[in-house]
């Protein structure tokens, strides 16, 4: 997602190397239902029967295709990977019967000092605000675990949900990208961004 950030304001050397630290160091986020932990090459075959779900992986540009559970362990490894250098992150929840029921996918550039989220909850955890609620508390996270001063997400043109979440967070959309999938197929993504200042305002801390 080489046109990713679209807003570019370099960071100073040490903010860079602060963000890189807290995304090697991150371990999940304590959401206060099945609180995410960072992805193993162990859940390989669970995230996998996750994804098998079409509703989920369908709108879902960059999972691996094919999807097996040798792509989804080497999905995973890239992203362990990637964690390594304080550039991405891949975290789970799992249910009690030890099923994942949602997952979260960050993409960081430190130079910027952004991040983009991605993910998906399992259809008996959406409702209810449930996925605005995590969202939220993700993007709270982002900001302030790990530093970032803006935050990026994008969907699919037709990805009604997403875009009345990002709209109704405080997201501004921004134009729109080609997004290329691993099989090299395409699809047009609306981008949104908000700054940490913009997220503040809409989101005052609580007292």
């Amino acid at each position: 997602m080489g046109d990713l950030p679209m807003t570019r304001r370099r960071q100073s050397d040490a903010r860079q190397a602060a963000i890189r630290a807290a995304v090697q160091r991150a371990s999940g986020i304590a959401f206060e239902h099945a609180p995410s932990r960072v992805a193993s090459a162990q859940d390989a075959a669970a995230f996998h029967r996750f994804l098998s779900d079409p509703d989920i992986h369908g709108p879902i540009y960059n999972l691996p295709r094919p999807l097996t559970v040798e792509s989804v362990g080497a999905f995973i490894a890239r992203k362990l990977e990637a964690q390594s250098r304080g550039e991405g992150l891949l975290f789970l929840r799992f249910d009690e019967a030890g099923e994942v029921l949602g997952y979260s996918e960050f993409d960081i550039w430190p130079v910027w000092g952004a991040g983009d989220l991605g993910g998906a909850l399992r259809r008996d955890q959406q409702g209810a605000r449930s996925g605005v609620n995590g969202a939220k508390l993700s993007f709270d996270w982002m900001f302030e675990t790990l530093g970032l001063e803006l935050i990026v997400a994008t969907g699919a043109l037709d990805n009604v949900r997403t875009a009345r979440m990002l709209d109704g967070l405080g997201f501004a959309r921004k134009g729109e990208i080609t997004s290329t999938r691993e099989d090299g197929s395409t699809r047009p993504s609306i981008v949104w961004e908000v700054t940490r200042a913009e997220w503040r305002l809409a989101h005052p801390a609580e007292p």
